[in-house]
C-alpha cells in the first residue's frame, strides 16, 4: 500500500469508524456466538498472495464484528468506562504513524519530554502534592505512563522490595538476601484489585489480605494490628496497597488513618491505586476523596478509563523517582547516551524497554476538551448514576448496596443471591444490556456503571425499564413455582390423610373380626346374653368400666370399649392400645374430647348406624346358647 492508497483507505477507515459509532446503538451489546466461532470462518493458514483491501474490510464486518463486545455501546454498563474519543484516536494514529520507540531521551526526545509535561499537567489538575511533579523546584518525583494499573502496582512493589532489602542488608550484612526476602510482608484490603496478589506472586513476597469495614474501606486500626502482629512473628512490613474507588463497589480506603501508621514503619512503601476514581479528582468538589494522599509514595490513575483516552494509558506518579529507578536500572552500553545525567530515561521507570508515543493522545485530549470539558463529562456521568440510584430506591423490591459517590451503582433484588444471579444472567443473555456482578459484604450484587461517552437520561430510563421487566418476569415465575410447590405439599398432605384414614378403617375391620383383642376381664363382667351395651359395666376388680353409647348401636363391644377413653384409674384419658395381630400401637382420644358429642363413631368415622348384627356377636350368642343347652 503506497501513500495514495493509504489516503483513500485511511479516509474509508475514518468513515467506517464514524458509521460504527453513529450506529452503535443498533447493534447487540454482547455477541451471540459460542467459543471457536471464528476458527470456522477463517482459513487455517495465512494467505499466500496479497488480498484486496475491500475484501478485508468486508470480512471485518461479516466475521469480526459479530464477535465484538461493544464497550462504547450506550447499553454497556459493565466494568468501568473504556475511555475513547476522536482526539484520542487521532493521537494513537499519529503515534502509530511516527512509529518511534522512546526507551530513552536520546531515542526520541519529544516523546520523553511531552510525557513528563502532560503528567505534570494532569498531576496538578488532580491535586497531587508538589513532590510528585517533575518540574517543581526541589522535587525528586515525577510521572510516567504505564500500560495498566496492574503494571503500576507491580512496579511500585518492586521498588518497595528493593528499598526494604537494601535497608535490611545494611542492618544484617551477613544474612543471605533470600532469607531476608522471605521475611517481607505486603498488605492490601480484600476489596483491592487482584493485580496486587499477582504482583506479590511475581515479587516472591508474602501478602496479607485484610478485612475492610462495613463500607468496604480499609481502616488504620486494622492495618496497625496486622503489622504489629507480623513484626512480633519476625516478619517485616514493607508495602501497603490502598485503593480509592475499588472495582467491586467504588469504596475508598481511609488514607488519612493509614498514612500515619505506614510512617511508623521505616521500610513501608504506601501505594494508592485510583485507577477509576483518580480521574474524578480533577473536579474540585471531589478532591476531599483524595484526603491523605500526602502520605503516599506512589499514586496511579487510568485516563483510559474516565478521561476519554483510549487504552493503553495508565499514569503513575512517585514521590522519589530515584527509589523507583534504582530498582529497575539495567544500563548496557548500547542504551547509554551523553545526556543521561540531565534527562529522564523512561526505560528505568517500568518493566518493558520499548515504549510507544502514548503521551500524544493524552495531550490531544487535554487540549481538545480542556480541564473544564473533562470536568463536565465526569459530572454528567455522576448525575446519571444518581438518577439510576433514585430509580432503584423508588422500587421497594430492590436495594442499593454501596455509597454512590461517582458513576457506579451496586444494586440487587431483595432476596437470595440465586434470584439475583438469575436476573443478571437473563438480562445479559438477552443482549439488551450488559452488566457484571460483584460481592459486597458477602452479598451478590449487580454493578451498573455509566460508561458511554454520550450517555443520556434516556439511556438510564431504558436500562431501568429492561431491569424491571426482567425482574417482574422472574418474580412472577418464582411466585408460580412457590404456588406449585405449595399445591404439591397440599396434595401430599391430603393423600397422606386419606391413606391414614384408610389404614384406621382397616384396623376397625380387623378389630371386629379378630377375637384375639378381646379383654377377658371385661368379657366376664358382661352378661353373656347381652347383645349390645345399654348400661355401664365393670370388670370384676372394678378397674375397667365400659360406658354404653348414647344410642343403641350394633357395634361390637370391643369397639365400644375402644371408642371410650378408659384409663386404669377410671378417669377419661388417651388410651394406647396394641393389637397383638399387628405390629402397631394406636392411641385413642378421650370420649369427652371428641367432636361428635361423645357418641361412639362408626368405623367410617361418622354417626351412621352400624349393621343390624355384628358377625362376632352372632358367633358369641350361638356359642352361649349351645353351652346353656348343655
Amino acid at each position: 500500500m503506497d501513500c495514495d492508497q493509504f489516503r483513500q483507505t485511511g479516509k474509508d477507515m475514518i468513515d467506517y469508524i464514524c458509521n460504527y459509532n453513529e450506529n452503535l446503538h443498533t447493534r447487540r451489546v454482547t455477541p451471540n456466538i459460542e467459543p471457536g466461532y471464528l476458527r470456522k470462518l477463517l482459513p487455517e493458514e495465512a494467505p499466500q498472495n496479497p488480498e484486496d483491501w475491500t475484501s478485508i474490510m468486508a470480512d471485518v464486518e461479516a466475521k469480526i464484528m459479530p464477535g465484538v463486545t461493544h464497550w462504547q455501546h450506550p447499553r454497556f454498563h459493565a466494568y468501568f468506562p473504556s475511555g475513547n474519543s476522536f482526539p484520542s484516536i487521532l493521537g494513537d494514529m499519529l503515534s502509530g504513524g511516527i512509529g518511534c520507540i522512546g526507551f530513552s531521551w536520546a531515542s526520541s526526545p519529544a516523546l520523553t519530554e511531552l510525557e513528563t509535561i502532560v503528567l505534570d499537567w494532569l498531576g496538578k489538575a488532580i491535586g497531587l502534592p508538589d513532590q510528585f511533579l517533575a518540574f517543581k523546584e526541589g522535587s525528586r518525583g515525577g510521572g510516567v505512563i504505564q500500560t495498566s494499573a496492574s503494571e503500576c502496582v507491580l512496579v511500585s512493589m518492586l521498588a518497595a522490595r528493593a528499598q526494604a532489602l537494601k535497608r535490611l542488608k545494611q542492618q544484617h550484612p551477613f544474612v543471605e538476601e533470600g532469607l531476608l526476602l522471605s521475611k517481607l510482608m505486603a498488605y492490601c484490603s480484600r476489596e483491592a484489585h487482584s493485580c496486587v496478589e499477582k504482583a506479590a506472586m511475581i515479587c516472591f513476597v508474602k501478602l496479607r489480605i485484610l478485612e475492610p469495614d462495613e463500607k468496604s474501606a480499609l481502616r488504620g486500626s486494622t492495618l496497625m494490628m496486622a503489622m504489629e502482629e507480623d513484626e512480633t512473628m519476625g516478619l517485616i512490613p514493607f508495602f501497603v496497597s490502598t485503593t480509592l474507588g475499588t472495582t467491586s463497589c467504588c469504596s475508598f480506603d481511609n488514607l488519612a488513618e493509614i498514612g500515619p501508621i505506614c510512617r511508623k514503619f521505616p521500610c513501608v512503601w504506601l501505594h494508592v491505586d485510583g485507577a477509576y476514581a483518580g480521574n474524578a479528582f480533577i473536579c474540585p468538589e471531589l478532591k476531599y476523596l483524595l484526603s491523605g494522599i500526602e502520605y503516599a509514595d506512589s499514586f496511579n490513575t487510568n485516563p483510559n478509563k474516565w478521561l476519554l483516552t483510549n487504552f493503553d494509558c495508565s499514569t503513575m506518579w512517585v514521590r522519589d523517582r530515584i527509589r523507583l529507578t534504582s530498582a529497575l536500572v539495567v544500563d548496557p552500553l548500547y542504551l547509554q547516551h551523553g545526556y543521561s545525567d540531565a534527562t529522564i530515561d523512561y526505560r528505568h521507570w517500568g518493566v518493558p524497554l520499548s515504549r510507544r508515543f502514548r503521551s500524544l493522545k493524552l495531550w490531544f485530549v487535554l487540549r481538545s476538551y480542556g480541564i473544564s470539558g473533562l470536568q463536565n463529562y465526569i459530572r454528567h456521568h455522576i448525575k446519571l448514576a444518581k438518577i439510576f440510584e433514585s430509580l432503584v430506591l423508588q422500587d421497594k423490591r430492590f436495594e442499593i448496596c454501596n455509597d454512590v459517590k461517582l458513576g457506579l451503582v451496586c444494586f440487587r433484588l431483595k432476596g437470595s443471591d440465586k434470584i439475583n444471579e438469575k436476573l443478571l444472567s437473563g438480562i445479559n443473555a438477552s443482549g439488551k444490556l450488559h452488566m457484571v456482578p460483584a460481592n459486597v459484604n458477602d452479598k451478590y450484587v449487580i454493578r451498573f456503571c455509566v460508561v458511554a461517552q454520550n450517555a443520556t437520561e434516556a439511556d438510564i430510563d431504558y436500562a431501568w425499564k429492561v431491569i424491571r421487566e426482567f425482574s417482574e418476569e422472574l418474580l412472577e415465575s418464582q411466585a408460580e413455582k412457590e404456588q406449585e410447590l405449595q399445591d404439591e405439599v397440599f396434595e401430599l398432605l391430603e393423600r397422606k390423610k386419606k391413606e391414614t384414614l384408610a389404614h384406621k378403617r382397616s384396623f376397625f375391620v380387623r378389630m371386629v373380626s379378630d377375637p384375639k383383642i378381646y379383654n377377658p376381664s371385661i368379657a366376664k363382667a358382661l352378661p353373656a346374653t347381652r347383645r349390645h351395651l345399654t348400661e355401664a359395666a365393670e370388670s370384676p376388680d372394678g378397674n375397667v368400666t365400659v360406658q354404653p353409647p348414647l344410642s343403641a348401636s350394633w357395634i361390637s363391644w370391643p369397639l365400644a370399649f375402644l371408642f371410650q377413653g378408659i384409663a386404669e384409674d377410671g378417669s377419661s384419658s388417651d388410651v394406647p392400645i396394641r393389637f397383638r395381630h399387628l405390629d402397631t400401637k394406636v392411641r385413642l382420644k378421650a370420649a369427652g374430647k371428641s367432636g361428635n358429642g361423645g357418641q361412639s363413631p362408626s368405623p367410617e368415622g361418622d354417626n351412621s348406624k352400624s349393621p343390624k348384627r355384628s358377625p362376632v356377636l352372632n358367633r358369641k350368642l350361638h356359642s352361649t346358647h349351645t353351652h346353656e343347652n348343655r
